[in-house]
């Protein structure tokens, strides 16, 4: 199977399913990196709510850094593994000013995708979900974030090993999708994995991609999905 050549198919399909999806600038790039530590485990909307409660409660990031692991927990509550996110961030955010001396990472675009990658894995509470969301989102450096949906649906379309991890799926899904075609690709599977190949009972009967999909369960057939 020419996995390359299958991802262009299904990138096309989803694009006729759901519309062209255009690269925005989500935020500087500190801020993309403060928001997706705090989306660990928890919600969009808890999230975006502990994000704007801590930019209210702080006003600025070197307020943020300066302050208690106790007050930075109390100005994200709403978002979940307060204590433990608080410390990161804080963490994150002081090692950040020891390098740079401030909290303008703008420079990283400079820098080949492995190597601003391998810098932010440096900090504190960084992974490689949230390395790669900070590069696409705010970067534009074609980085590609392997969340719980693109990890499940990439699994159930063949696309990754049995035996490939969250970790390893990153680099070896970006080595398959065009670098003007990640941010897209990345966008179209986590509306499908939300809509239609869902954890639990996914809609195959629905689904655009099956035809294509070794894990799909047609009418009258059975089938062991991999749920990822």
């Amino acid at each position: 199977m020419d996995r390359k050549k299958s991802i262009e198919r299904i990138r096309r399909l989803l694009v006729r399913e759901y519309g062209r999806r255009e690269w925005r600038r989500r935020g500087e790039p500190i801020s993309v990196l403060v928001q997706t530590i705090l989306s660990q485990n928890t919600s969009d909307t808890n999230s975006g709510r502990a994000f704007e409660s801590l930019l209210n409660s702080f006003g600025s990031w070197d307020k943020v850094a300066g302050a208690s692991i106790r007050q930075i927990t109390g100005a994200i509550k709403s978002g979940g593994l307060g204590e433990v996110k608080a410390k990161y961030i804080k963490q994150a955010l002081g090692e950040i000013k020891q390098r740079r001396g401030g909290f303008d990472l703008d420079f990283l675009r400079q820098l080949s995708l492995e190597e601003a990658r391998n810098w932010l894995l440096a900090l504190p509470g960084v992974g490689m979900k949230t390395a790669s969301c900070v590069l696409l989102f705010s970067l534009g450096v074609p980085a590609l974030p392997v969340d719980t949906h693109v990890f499940r649906v990439t699994r159930r379309l063949g696309l990754l090993g049995l035996g490939v991890n969250v970790e390893r799926a990153h680099r070896l899904l970006e080595k398959l999708v065009l670098a003007n075609e990640v941010y897209e690709f990345h966008i179209l599977l986590i509306e499908h994995g939300r809509k239609v190949c869902k954890a639990r009972n996914p809609l195959c009967g629905q689904c655009v991609l099956c035809s294509l999909c070794p894990s799909c369960v047609r009418v009258g057939e059975q089938s062991d999905l991999r749920a990822g």
